[in-house]
């Protein structure tokens, strides 16, 4: 089949298959990707407008075992560097965000081999005690199968402790490339593809509000970028049959290589990365081939504003948050290591630029405010 056979049968509202996809990625002209990735995304989510979240990314600690080649932001136990931040710190930093409206906290940090999950339960109570208007999206599947290590415990276990005492979402880090020939490259201690995907399946489960995520540029072919895409539509697929709750959004970024990772200061160095041209393929080609997400963000803090800007033109929806504080890929030198935050109005402001109405939503993508359509400009040259 050829590319304007698989674009027009996109088109039809009928699902392509991996063989599909995989043509799209490589012989697909990028603009008319875009074309039918926009004309998707304008049927399945508000043509006007672009939603975008005001939350804060706190890291509860630096400390990790697990030695992931492309992070830069991990230190070993016992490292000058190393800290777990104080309940206390972690609570100043919830009302900081509280001052700027926002709903949400997304807090993860890395694989910790001496915080019990105790430790994690006691967190989520102080929290969810003091500022019960903040919704709690903790941890990452990896972080959860660590702490069930630790504990010599079932995740479902881990996660039904942790709900308990007020967690509400599992964001989806930890993701990479889902499938094992490229973590065991790049991340051999992590969980492994089916660990991930399992601990998604319970936190759906379990009523969990759940993302997933994507990074390309570690070498991998196409045909392991689509086979990420197809495991997340498989269990996509699964969860909305069984129980009605699949992931909200899925977001798609490319790793940050520099000197500060080890991927940045390999002799292969010259292997790994991805382009801007290529990262807006892969949002193009994720509009049209998962079929059963409703929401794609774009990524301003790895791409920059004016590549966030376009990716609403190739099938994203939402611009992604304010990000109050960001450490994990401005350590690897991405575009928040010079710009770390984006004010409520900039986000804004860039949403009028491409031409939508803004819209501030929560992690499940309920609208909480929305500008009148009659402020929406369009600035030349900024699609």
């Amino acid at each position: 089949m050829n590319v304007n056979a698989i674009l027009d049968k996109a088109i039809e509202g009928r699902r392509i298959t991996f063989d599909e996809a995989v043509t799209l990625y490589r012989h697909a002209p990028l603009d008319a990707l875009g074309h039918v990735a926009h004309r998707l995304r304008l049927r399945k989510t508000h043509p006007h407008v672009v939603t975008y979240l005001v939350d804060r990314n706190i890291n509860y600690t630096n400390v990790c075992i697990t030695n992931c080649q492309f992070c830069a932001f991990y230190r070993p136990p016992g490292h000058p560097e190393a800290y777990v931040r104080s309940f206390e710190d972690i609570g100043r930093r919830v009302e900081e965000l509280r001052a700027w409206g926002g709903t949400r906290i997304l807090m993860q940090g890395g694989h910790h081999p001496h915080l019990p999950l105790s430790w994690y339960v006691d967190l989520l109570t102080y929290l969810s005690d003091r500022y019960p208007d903040i919704e709690i999206d903790a941890f990452s599947p990896s972080e959860i199968d660590h702490i069930a290590r630790l504990e010599g415990m079932s995740t479902r276990a881990v996660l039904e402790r942790l709900i308990d005492a007020g967690l509400r979402g599992l964001p989806g880090g930890g993701a990479e490339i889902l499938d094992d020939e490229i973590r065991s490259r790049i991340s051999p201690k992590k969980q492994r593809t089916a660990g991930w995907l399992q601990v998604m399946r319970e936190a759906q489960e379990l009523g969990l509000a759940t993302s997933a995520t994507m990074v390309i540029g570690f070498g991998e072919e196409v045909e392991h970028r689509i086979r990420h895409l197809q495991r997340l539509r498989d269990l996509q697929d699964e969860s909305l049959k069984r129980h009605g709750n699949g992931f909200t959004a899925f977001i798609p970024w490319t790793a940050q290589i520099s000197e500060a990772n080890s991927l940045g200061r390999s002799r292969f160095r010259h292997r790994y990365g991805a382009d801007h041209a290529e990262y807006l393929r892969l949002v193009a080609v994720s509009r049209i081939f998962l079929d059963n997400f409703r929401h794609i963000q774009a990524s301003w803090p790895t791409q920059g504003e004016a590549i966030a800007r376009r990716a609403l033109y190739f099938g994203a929806d939402d611009f992604g948050s304010t990000m109050l504080e960001e450490n994990v890929v401005s350590a690897a030198s991405a575009y928040t290591a010079f710009k770390p935050r984006m004010s409520v109005e900039d986000i804004r402001r860039h949403i009028r630029m491409a031409g939508f109405t803004p819209a501030q939503r929560d992690t499940r993508y309920t609208i909480v405010s929305k500008e009148s359509d009659a402020s929406r400009t369009v600035v030349s040259g900024n699609r």
